[in-house]
């Protein structure tokens, strides 16, 4: 489990799936509002001129030298609910990555946010 304290070290790590792939780079983590443990990362994919963010659970993450391990497939990953580069998650859509992974959510109970950027 990534540490919060820890959070902004681990920027433009590789991220790699269980098997050691590389999915992408590491450009975000995305902490549970009530918690403010590390819940979701983007992760930088693509090719240099078509670059997207996709979402990534951090809840079984491992952080090594120069890497963050997931526990999800890359192919999985890399179809995962994704946003621009230059673009933010919006409130409405937070529901459906965490549906897409099977992880519930779980927002505030007057309809904050589940995850905050750091």
């Amino acid at each position: 489990m990534i540490q919060s304290a820890d959070i902004r070290e681990w920027r433009t790590h590789d991220v790699v799936d269980a098997s050691g792939h590389k999915i992408g780079t590491l450009e975000a983590v995305y902490v549970d509002t009530r918690t403010d443990e590390p819940a979701m990362g983007t992760v930088q994919v693509g090719l240099p001129t078509r670059r997207q963010l996709v979402f990534v659970p951090l809840h079984d993450a491992v952080v090594g030298p120069g890497y963050v391990k997931v526990g999800y497939d890359r192919s999985l990953v890399k179809k995962g609910p994704a946003i621009g580069t230059d673009d933010v998650l919006p409130a409405e859509d937070e529901a459906a990555v965490f549906a897409y992974y099977g992880l519930p959510y779980q927002p505030g109970a007057n309809g904050e946010r589940q995850l905050a950027r750091r």
